[in-house]
């Protein structure tokens, strides 16, 4: 006798999945990754370059002179005034190579000299100023009785002794007292714009130079520097 077959069972219908939607964020790292990869490439060059710069700034480098201490116009020039400097290479800039160290040694300066300035040739002047057997005196120059901003150590100049407060003015013809000399140093120029002038005269026209400028009856002519 055959068993009669179970009856079926439906199947349970549970609730519908939800659909996965296909995403894009592996294309979105990828991207950023090349975004990175560029700017490291980026920043490399801009390195590279900037060393390119450097090493040619370096390459551009002079030695030069260049003041070690302040040194007043009219004195010689020592080994210890100088020190060698590197600066770029500038058209604009003309100072003395350090290669010529050697002859600078003994000029005197025409202008005072400042520490740390470079060593310019305009800055040294032509003579030696006083000589051996010559005697020194300092005169005081009001402005507008010597050559303004041209008298420098080495110019041969004549001190002219000027009409005392109240004398008449010479006579046409008249040649006035002078005495020749030598310019030592110049210094700076006062608020009034006076300057203490160092003359190199010979013996015999020290006393008489030093008379005249205790009294301000000296002004200074420059002889022109062809003599």
């Amino acid at each position: 006798m055959e068993t009669p077959a179970a009856p079926t069972v439906p199947r349970p219908q549970g609730p519908a999945r939800p659909e996965i939607a296909i995403t894009t964020t592996p294309p979105v790292k990828r991207q950023r990754r090349w975004s990175v990869a560029a700017l490291c490439i980026v920043l490399a060059v801009v390195a590279a370059l900037g060393a390119a710069a450097a090493v040619n700034s370096a390459s551009d480098r002079t030695r030069v002179l260049a003041v070690a201490r302040d040194v007043p116009a009219g004195r010689a020039l020592t080994d210890s005034d100088l020190v060698v400097a590197e600066v770029s290479a500038d058209s604009a800039l003309t100072p003395i190579p350090a290669s010529q160290k050697t002859s600078v040694l003994g000029k005197r300066s025409a202008v005072d000299l400042r520490k740390g300035g470079l060593l310019l040739t305009s800055q040294l002047g032509t003579g030696t100023g006083l000589g051996d057997n010559q005697e020194q005196v300092g005169v005081q120059i009001k402005r507008g009785m010597a050559p303004a901003g041209t008298l420098a150590p080495g110019d041969k100049v004549r001190a002219v002794t000027t009409p005392a407060q109240g004398d008449e003015p010479a006579k046409k013809g008249t040649v006035p007292e002078t005495v020749d000399a030598t310019v030592v140093s110049v210094s700076r120029p006062d608020a009034t714009g006076t300057v203490v002038v160092n003359l190199a005269v010979a013996p015999d026209d020290g006393p008489v130079l030093a008379s005249r400028a205790a009294l301000g009856r000296i002004a200074l002519v420059r002889e022109p520097r062809s003599n």
